[in-house]
């Protein structure tokens, strides 16, 4: 079955606000059984806009991962994050 991945560029504007998100987005995560491939670290943009953070997490399916989104735990996290940067997130299938 493949897996479901949730993929977020972020600018973050109130690195404060951003790490208190953390602490509500990480268990949130880990709820659903997801885990994080990729959080922040070195990027070289080699076409398209630059962004300061780079997330991906990978989840059991595309279900779950799309289902990660509109989960209480993570809607608490939503609210949390409000105003602290900019996010494009996507929920993509893949192998």
């Amino acid at each position: 079955m493949p897996y479901g991945y949730v993929i977020a560029h972020i600018d973050v504007t109130n690195p404060d606000q951003m790490a208190e998100y953390r602490q509500w987005s990480t268990p949130a995560v880990q709820a659903l059984g997801g885990e994080f491939i990729v959080r922040g670290g070195q990027q070289q943009v080699l076409e398209g806009q630059a962004h300061g953070r780079t997330v991906v997490i990978r989840f059991p399916s595309y279900a779950v991962a799309q289902a990660f989104y509109e989960s209480p735990e993570y809607r608490k996290a939503r609210e949390v994050r409000a105003g602290a940067g900019s996010f494009d997130m996507l929920c993509v299938e893949g192998a």
